[in-house]
């Protein structure tokens, strides 16, 4: 079963990574959807420039990425760790940082703290919003 679920998501990532490699979300009437979020209130969600900054990931623009949503790539480094912890059974991750990680009120706590910074018009707040 385990097995499986890993091929599966491998399949998954691989199938996002061309899509997002080959189609620009850029481009002006590209097949990706825009932030329904942002289209009704005109804030930025913590998820906003999430596609763009994958798809920066996917031509492996590391600065573009983090100048589109800087909190996604540690966030991509947090999952990696997660699941490198739970598929290889690995004692990777010591009990302190598995509960900080592991930890529902961080992530919902950071992502609001995130949304909300990003839309102040503060210098350097003002950075952390979509470029």
């Amino acid at each position: 079963m385990k097995a499986a679920v890993v091929a599966v998501a491998l399949v998954a990532i691989a199938g996002g990574f061309w899509v997002l490699r080959t189609f620009d979300p850029n481009a002006v009437g590209n097949l990706f959807p825009r932030c329904m979020f942002h289209a009704l209130t005109g804030w930025f969600c913590p998820g906003c420039g999430m596609t763009r900054a994958l798809h920066a990931l996917a031509q492996g623009d590391l600065p573009r990425a983090l100048s589109m949503n800087v909190l996604l790539v540690p966030m991509l480094a947090a999952a990696l760790l997660i699941a490198w912890q739970e598929l290889g059974n690995r004692r990777l991750l010591g009990p302190t940082a598995r509960a900080w990680l592991y930890s529902p009120a961080l992530w919902i706590g950071l992502l609001l703290v995130f949304g909300v910074l990003r839309n102040l018009p503060w210098w350097p707040l003002r950075l952390l919003a979509p470029g």
